[in-house]
């Protein structure tokens, strides 16, 4: 059960004077963001001498007087050495580099989709290196997103989440203030996304006030970071919050800098520990699973634009968006009662891509999708989410509100204590506890539900 985060003046250090050193830096050849310039600070700790280091990643610049804390924090042997980057989000300029023609903040911090993860990691991080060279500084990061985490403020409180969500192998451990989980740009949906998708190695601290809303057309920051924080715990996730007087602002995070940055590298260099979580059908298919196991290119035949049930009653198929449609089937195999039936999740209102899809020995429906692998049940709500092995661009595009789309390129198995994906460039397996279905024989039905 977790409690409020309350500061403590007795754990908290005050910043002290210490000799860190501040390079700027500037990205103008985005090939994300075409066009934007981004301006970007690193800081270097005091006594830094090229040595692998941790990787502290701020948004929106320097907030909470984060060089000095933090090199007061390895001074005292409260947290790892590390490195800052500090992120000013894009802008586009007229041709007198002057002129603001767009100001890129809110399309790369509160989109949901991988996009501004892909940016920090292919594109800021090896320039904050260069340009740390550049300077006379070998900058060396530490892999593995244990070794990194990432905090943001409001805009930058979302991004600095779905940044580790895309990319926990990027980041492990999360700061998000005042996060905008609104409907701007889908930050609400990803609650819900939480709340199915099999866990992630991350640790997560939450902070908001009780009177933070920032612009109620796009509803309560304050009840929206709330029900982040239930899905967090629900889906098991080393998670922690700060529910404080106050509202969109960054006084009450920089309070509480210190003891967050303790909270979430407590135990270091040990790995974040492995949880359970609330959600029943992920957590039984995932009893006794393993990892995915990926073997060389072999022939196959690619899932056909439909999914047939296993006792040959009915179909799934390819529909507008984000939805599957289902058609019944006579004993001659003829097709009626179709409707859109199957409902699945996407990111930042993209464009939905299927692949692949096949039904289980439960009638659950498995489908391939750039938003990960898919389980709806019986009833064609998705109940589960387990991350793709493979990069999603391998996937055929099956939407584009077609009803008969194009095949897929890839292949979904389920078999007794296995799921398989075949792609273009290899074939993946997955130990996991579930059942193939067996033709001719109707699962159990689950009801209405």
């Amino acid at each position: 059960m977790h409690k409020i985060f309350f500061l403590s003046a007795a754990l908290t250090l005050a910043a002290t004077a210490h000799a860190y050193t501040i390079i700027d830096g500037t990205l103008r050849q985005s090939k994300i963001y075409p066009e934007t310039v981004h301006t970007y600070k690193i800081s270097l700790p005091e006594g830094y001498s090229g040595g692998e280091t941790c990787l502290y990643v701020g948004l929106d610049g320097i907030l909470c007087d984060a060089p000095a804390r933090i090199d007061s924090l390895i001074a005292a042997g409260d947290i790892p050495q590390m490195a800052g980057i500090y992120l000013q989000p894009g802008i586009i300029y007229g041709d007198d580099s002057k002129t603001v023609l767009r100001y890129n903040r809110s399309n790369e911090f509160d989109a949901t989709d991988a996009r501004f993860a892909r940016f920090l990691e292919e594109e800021l991080i090896p320039a904050a290196v260069a340009t740390a060279r550049k300077a006379g500084h070998e900058l060396k990061i530490k892999e593995g997103g244990e070794n990194a985490m990432i905090f943001g403020l409001s805009s930058g409180g979302i991004a600095a989440f779905t940044a580790a969500w895309h990319r926990p192998q990027l980041f492990s451990r999360v700061f998000s203030g005042c996060g905008t989980f609104v409907p701007m740009r889908s930050g609400n949906d990803l609650q819900a996304i939480v709340r199915k998708a099999e866990p992630k190695q991350l640790r997560i601290f939450l902070q908001d006030g009780y009177s933070d809303t920032w612009n109620p057309l796009f509803g309560s920051w304050f009840e929206a970071n709330q029900l982040m924080g239930s899905a967090l715990e629900f889906a098991g996730y080393d998670y922690n919050f700060d529910w404080a007087d106050g509202g969109h602002s960054v006084k009450r995070s920089s309070e509480i800098f210190c003891d967050v940055m303790k909270w979430l590298w407590r135990g270091y260099p040990a790995p974040l520990e492995k949880r359970s979580t609330g959600n029943e059908t992920v957590a039984r298919m995932l009893d006794g699973a393993g990892e995915w196991v990926k073997y060389p290119y072999e022939p196959y035949e690619p899932n056909s634009n439909a999914a047939v049930y296993p006792d040959g009653s009915l179909r799934a198929m390819p529909d507008r968006g984000d939805q599957l449609s289902q058609e019944l089937l006579r004993p001659d195999g003829m097709p009626y009662a179709a409707q859109r039936f199957y409902w699945l999740h996407s990111y930042d209102n993209n464009g939905l891509q299927k692949g692949g899809m096949t039904f289980d020995g439960d009638g659950y429906l498995w489908v391939i999708t750039d938003a990960g692998i898919q389980v709806c049940d019986q009833n064609g709500r998705v109940r589960a989410i387990f991350d793709l092995p493979f990069d999603a661009s391998k996937i055929a595009g099956n939407s584009n509100g077609r009803r008969r789309a194009p095949r897929a390129s890839t292949r979904m198995e389920v078999n007794d204590g296995e799921i398989v994906v075949y792609t273009p460039d290899a074939i993946y397996r997955r130990k996991m506890n579930v059942r193939a279905a067996v033709p001719g024989v109707r699962p159990a039905s689950e009801g209405q539900g």
